[in-house]
């Protein structure tokens, strides 16, 4: 009731309140299948999975990863969301100012001579982190009332800079640590493009856990104002 409904399709409308949703309730609506979104959990990730062969591999696991941010997303435009939802695609544009990355990380890997052994805590700073979500879904009948539930979701991102750091990473040795992080941050674009695909699976994953419940609890007709029968008459 605190968060105003919007008919099928009224993009501004909607982009109000999804703005309104997530400024009031950070924390999540348990009844309504909304999970919170100021720490949202991540499954864990297999980032790099080399062959354990030749003079260079790495394999790099990261788990117990959490996101921080969300909270501060603000949603700049919407499509779709009409009455028929499976007729075009859905997209979703926003903004955060921040999104934290945190977990622990596992490395094993070979460069030269040099064997790699490590395990520490892992930082990643996605800062003015702009987002596209396109959603296809389709329409499920439970209790004679329409739900969707989405069987595509693609994400496109970008973002001003990725702060990214290692503890750790040589455990024996801090500066060889810091000089990793360094080269790191100051080519993380090269870093980026080489990891994107890797990257995009990750938020998919985030984006699709935030949407689905929301989606299984709540009737897609029960998220927009009725239907007016002149309306009806008039398709």
């Amino acid at each position: 009731k605190e968060i105003p409904k919007c008919n099928f399709g009224d993009s501004e409308c909607i982009v109000k309140s999804m703005n309104a949703l997530i400024r009031k309730f950070p924390r999540g609506i348990p009844a309504l299948g909304l999970k919170p979104i100021d720490v949202v959990d991540i499954k864990d990730s297999k980032f790099w999975n080399d062959e354990m062969i030749g003079a260079f591999w790495l394999k790099f696991d990261l788990f117990d990863q959490v996101n921080y941010g969300f909270e501060n997303t603000t949603i700049t435009k919407v499509n779709g969301f009409d009455e028929n939802p499976t007729s075009s695609l859905i997209e979703i544009h926003g903004r955060i100012p921040s999104l934290i990355h945190k977990g622990r990380y596992f490395s094993q890997g070979r460069v030269w001579i040099v064997t790699m052994n490590s395990t520490g805590e892992s930082l990643s700073d996605f800062q003015n982190f702009r987002f596209v979500l396109k959603l296809k879904v389709i329409m499920e009948y439970r209790n004679n009332k329409r739900y969707i539930k989405i069987y595509e979701l693609n994400p496109f991102v970008n973002m001003d800079r990725w702060v990214f750091w290692l503890d750790n990473f040589f455990e024996d040795n801090t500066d060889a640590t810091i000089a990793v992080n360094q080269v790191f941050n100051q080519n993380w674009v090269e870093f980026w493009n080489e990891l994107e695909p890797q990257n995009l699976k990750i938020f998919a994953g985030v984006f699709r856990g935030i949407f689905e419940e929301v989606f299984a609890k709540i009737s897609y007709d029960d998220m927009f104002l009725p239907v007016s029968k002149e309306s009806q008459l008039n398709d």
